[in-house]
């Protein structure tokens, strides 16, 4: 009968038409309001709407009826509501109480089990896996105890760690004649390896018979069991074991685990000829298998990590030259992409390990072999792929020298760089889209850019940095009009973009990435909040309700993962999800896209009584954050991603952190950006106290890391702090006029000047901070007339003073605004080609753009141009519907 009732409702969820489902809800109610099932529903239906307090008291009326829970509608809706309001203790109530009516239900306790497992309540799910192993005869259940056991110790109650290893230790060791896969091994290998028992580890991967074989077809645990001999020192069976599966496979763990035994072993006061006979034993080995087809890369690079270890150990006088092996190993593979990053870390290592007298020379070998070589490779570049991939490395090689060696003139990183320019965008290969080609582009863009730092970083000519990097632009376009598929390029055409304020093409670039999932939250940082910051509003909402939504979407997906690890027994894979689901649950990226997103609706358009109401019913709960809870943010953000051609740590020579437009924001930025509508609602709401407390909460955090933010972020939330003592003071009955007077002469200090057009370095203060001041001011005015409203609402005085106030700073800022927009349409692209493409230290590219590159120029002027208009354009249309 239920059934029948329920149907329709069923049917509308089933067609994605919750609101009609809703409707069939409410109906069936009306009739039969004690209808457990259609109550059940609604919860669910509400849940998903985002009615959660609504949810949650129907929620828990059901709960509060605890023959309810003997209704399967009820079992199945009520435990999906919680599911999708992330309350598991309330979802694990639902199971519990419906297992006071089914005691001993095999499916009711797995329920039980995989919501606890799904939201690491080890505990919980330690309990449910005992009771169904009591209950039923399935070995799996003992695995589920086990792994229990295990997480318990690893991630919750370091305290009795020891007593519930020592158990799961217990329960495998019943099991170990009879473990079914490697899934369960590793289970084994796991609980010994939170102990430290490596001896009985190595002892348990050393056994004969079906486990043997396990291993052996098994490539990780063959190389897991080397690693546990050189961590308990066996170097001898652990050399023979790398020996053993080296001569069997080529795989660059085992070479490592190889040479780290060895030099462990005869960094032990070893006499020096059984030194030198284990050194040649394991340089033979390693020509051995370069000898063998198809393997010689893994095993020379090998040789090259072995001499560079020797050195570092100090063991020199028996170990080849480095630098020797590098540059064999580079004229070897150089026609390869990968050489590159191969050799690399060897190189900066062995830098690092050298003494300063050594250095200079080392250095200059490699800058004597470059010289030699780059010649003959440029002239048989245009031969084929190989030749031109090879001019690509060396090229790549000359770059990382020059930073080791300290160069910071502006004129030695430009050198060469016509030929780079010319035979990466204009040649013959080129136009057949030759991919050694587009690299040769990013590298000219590589060294424009670093040369535009050296030569004009300081601020008193950062004017001329502009023009710079505008030259490097024209060389990324033309690069990426030839290869759309150079994904460096890209990027670092976003960077300088939006280092020039052109956040429209900068996003426009972006979206050809395609970047999605996981992406979005190491690589969102490039993107989400710049529109913020450069007045699109609307779309940098947009984006980070994209990013938003997939953190949503992969909570959802990871617990489902999570399940089915112990559905389908990989219990291998759990550790790895659950740190997965925690670094993206607690994501420092995460935190920010959702601050920047309530920034974002702070600036939304709404009547008086709408801007009220959605200050007055934010939750500001949930965003609060305190010392500990800001320590366990991840930062997943990759900074690594931009291509580097130097390690990341040399500051002068990191492009990634030289073309930040605005500073990464922090645990502290997060903190005050947090503050922000906390603040707003106790504004709305006139909770003084609160309002007192938070305030100076925010202005204490601007000041200690101040580093954090960009000085329009800084402008922005000092004016908040004002706001809110302009606040206090109107409800105290207090003079307003000093705090009136800041707030205004804040903004109308940065809007655009009102002889912007006869300034000198009008396009230099357009690409750097005009755009930037003029957002900040505009969020900030948005704020101050919510305070109005809330002035208004609260029938304090105060707000016929500020409502005129603003009224006169409104129609000046329209006017400065619409003149801004004017002059970029009349004299945007006429001052480009005047200003940024002089002669100055980039004037080699400069020629190039102006001889080959006419189109290009064009296309880069007018997308700079019509980034700026849109960006004002999208500031006077917030202006002009700013009314109160």
């Amino acid at each position: 009968m239920e059934s029948r009732q329920l149907r329709p409702i069923y049917s509308a969820l089933e067609q994605s038409n919750p609101k009609h489902a809703l409707r069939e809800c409410d109906k069936l109610l009306r009739k039969h309001p004690n209808l457990h099932g259609a109550r059940a529903l609604k919860a669910f239906i509400l849940a998903r709407a985002g009615e959660i307090q609504e949810a949650l008291a129907l929620g828990q009326s059901l709960l509060d009826t605890p023959a309810a829970m003997g209704n399967m509608h009820v079992y199945r809706s009520l435990s999906m509501t919680y599911r999708a309001l992330a309350r598991p203790q309330e979802e694990i109530q639902v199971y519990k109480a419906a297992l006071e009516l089914n005691p001993n239900n095999e499916t009711m306790l797995c329920d039980v089990f995989m919501a606890a497992a799904r939201n690491r309540l080890f505990k919980e799910q330690h309990q449910a896996a005992v009771q169904l192993n009591k209950l039923y005869d399935d070995q799996k259940y003992l695995w589920w105890m086990t792994v229990s056991l295990y997480l318990q110790a690893k991630y919750l109650d370091q305290e009795a760690a020891k007593v519930q290893l020592m158990l799961a230790e217990r329960l495998i060791e019943k099991l170990v004649d009879r473990l079914k896969s490697t899934e369960e091994l590793r289970v084994y290998l796991d609980v010994l390896d939170e102990q430290g028992k490596y001896e009985q580890m190595v002892k348990v991967m050393g056994a004969q018979g079906q486990l043997a074989k396990m291993i052996a077809n098994d490539p990780d645990l063959v190389t897991l069991r080397i690693s546990l001999l050189v961590k308990i020192e066996d170097w001898e069976k652990a050399m023979e074991a790398a020996v053993a599966t080296l001569d069997e496979r080529d795989n660059w763990a085992d070479y490592k685990l190889y040479i780290e035994a060895l030099v462990a072993s005869i960094s032990r006061g070893t006499d020096k000829s059984d030194q030198e006979k284990a050194v040649f034993s394991v340089q033979a080995n390693l020509q051995k298998w370069a000898a063998t087809t198809g393997r010689a890369r893994g095993a020379r690079l090998a040789q090259v990590a072995l001499s560079t270890q020797l050195f570092a150990a100090g063991i020199t006088d028996i170990a080849e030259s480095p630098e020797k092996l590098v540059w064999s190993y580079i004229e070897a593979f150089k026609h390869k992409a990968i050489c590159y990053p191969d050799v690399m870390q060897f190189i900066v290592a062995h830098i690092g390990n050298t003494k300063d007298s050594q250095r200079e020379a080392t250095l200059n070998y490699y800058q004597q072999q470059l010289e030699q070589q780059l010649s003959e490779t440029r002239s048989s570049a245009s031969q084929d792929e190989n030749h031109a991939q090879a001019w690509v490395t060396l090229e790549k090689l000359r770059y990382l020298v020059q930073a080791l060696k300290g160069d910071t003139d502006p004129g030695s990183w430009l050198a060469g760089i016509d030929a780079l320019l010319a035979f990466g965008l204009t040649s013959a290969k080129a136009r057949k889209k030759q991919a050694a080609c587009s690299d040769m582009a990013l590298v000219a863009s590589q060294r424009i850019i670093q040369a535009a730092f050296f030569a004009y970083g300081e601020a008193e000519t950062r004017e001329q940095l502009h023009s710079a990097l505008f030259k490097s632009l024209c060389v990324m376009e033309a690069g990426i009009r030839l290869n759309e598929g150079n994904f460096l390029l890209k990027l670092y055409a976003i960077r300088i973009y939006l280092y020039l304020s052109c956040y429209e093409r900068a996003r426009a670039i972006y979206e050809t990435l395609n970047i999605k999932n996981i992406q979005l939250d190491t690589l969102g940082h490039l993107i989400v909040g710049h529109g913020i910051s450069l007045g699109c509003f609307a779309a940098d909402l947009e984006l980070c309700y994209k990013s938003i939504s997939f953190y949503d979407k992969f909570r959802s997906r990871m617990l489902n993962d999570i399940q089915s690890v112990y559905e389908e027994e990989t219990y291998s894979n759990i550790q790895d999800f659950l740190e997965f689901q925690s670094n993206l649950v607690q994501s420092m990226q995460h935190d920010c896209t959702h601050r920047y997103a309530l920034r974002g609706e702070g600036l939304e358009f709404g009547s008086s009584k709408e801007t009220l109401a959605k200050w007055k019913e934010a939750d500001v709960s949930s965003i609060e954050h305190t010392e500990e809870s800001l320590d366990t943010l991840h930062d997943n953000r990759d900074t690594l991603v931009m291509g580097l051609l130097t390690p990341h740590n040399m500051k002068q020579w990191n492009l990634e952190v030289l073309t930040r437009s605005m500073p990464m924001p922090g645990r502290g930025w997060i903190q005050a950006f947090s503050l922000v509508p906390q603040i707003m609602h106790h504004l709305v709401c006139a909770d003084a106290d609160a309002l007192r407390t938070k305030a100076a909460k925010l202005a204490t955090l601007i000041d200690r890391d101040a580093l954090e933010f960009s000085e329009a972020d800084l402008l922005f939330a000092r004016g908040i702090v004002e706001l809110t003592s302009l606040y206090i003071k109107a409800t105290d009955k207090n003079d307003i006029a000093d705090h009136l007077d800041k707030l205004l002469d804040s903004i109308n200090a940065n809007l655009p000047e009102d002889d912007f057009d006869s300034q000198p370095n009008a396009l230099f203060m357009l690409s750097s901070d005009a755009i930037r001041n003029l957002s900040a001011a505009t969020e900030l005015f948005t704020y101050m007339v919510s305070l109005r409203h809330a002035l208004a609402a609260q029938r304090l005085p105060a707000a016929n003073i500020v409502g005129p106030a603003l009224s006169q700073t409104r129609k000046r800022a329209l006017k400065l605004v619409n003149q801004l927009r004017s002059w970029i349409d009349k004299n945007g692209r006429l001052l480009i080609e005047e200003q940024w493409l002089n002669e100055d230290a980039c004037a080699a590219v400069s020629r190039f753009v102006v001889e080959s590159q006419k189109d290009t120029f064009a296309m880069v002027s007018k997308a700079c141009t019509t980034s700026w208009l849109r960006s004002v354009r999208n500031i006077l249309m917030h202006w002009e519907q700013c009314t109160f």
